[in-house]
């Protein structure tokens, strides 16, 4: 079982946004059964195995093993990843286009980067996967609290110049056999743990 899956195809995406098999993705993450499922659920068996088989038809699901029980075959499935990220391929005709209104300050563009680094490392991970290699990337996470917004505009002024300065020391666009890589930098305000607000406010 994978980590994260991407969702590419539209009509994958579609089926896995039902709320039934949501939730049946998300019990699959350990194996179960028709038979499970439906009781946890309070669904009928019936219904269960209907969801579950348009879950196998587009990948989402897989069979481990079935299991005879007097004259009923039960199936043991499981998901095939404990979670999924659709892709904007999926929305082919509207997906983000990051070159359209390139601004740095700009939510919607960051959102738009976000988008095409979903949907590229999605289909470098696919071929990948098929190919059983390993995918060459690096990511950080972390978080700063700046003490003003001109702290903020200070640090992302030197980030920016940092960033440009190692790309421009390691980038030989003469390189043969070389391959390019992507950078994206981001910085946004954190979410705030649900209630923080409420408990500041009390």
């Amino acid at each position: 079982m994978l980590d994260v899956a991407v969702i590419e195809d539209p009509a994958t995406a579609e089926i896995s946004l039902d709320p039934v098999r949501v939730r049946l993705l998300a019990e699959l993450a350990e194996p179960g059964t028709a038979t499970i499922l439906a009781s946890r659920l309070g669904l009928p068996r019936q219904n269960v195995n209907y969801h579950l088989k348009a879950l196998e038809r587009h990948g989402l699901v897989e069979l481990l093993e079935e299991r005879r029980k007097g004259n009923v075959t039960e199936r043991l499935l499981q998901a095939t990843a404990l979670s999924y990220v659709i892709s904007p391929a999926a929305l082919a005709a509207v997906q983000p286009d990051p070159s359209r209104s390139p601004d740095r300050l700009s939510a919607r563009w960051l959102i738009a980067l976000a988008a095409r680094l979903v949907g590229e490392v999605g289909q470098l991970l696919a071929g990948a996967t098929r190919a059983r290699k390993r995918l060459a990337t690096f990511a950080m996470d972390g978080e700063v609290r700046f003490a003003s917004a001109a702290d903020r505009g200070a640090f992302a002024e030197e980030l920016a110049t940092a960033v440009t300065g190692l790309i421009g020391k390691y980038h030989d666009e003469s390189a043969n056999g070389g391959r390019e890589h992507r950078v994206i930098v981001a910085v946004h305000p954190s979410l705030k743990p649900k209630g923080e607000t409420e408990r500041k406010e009390s």
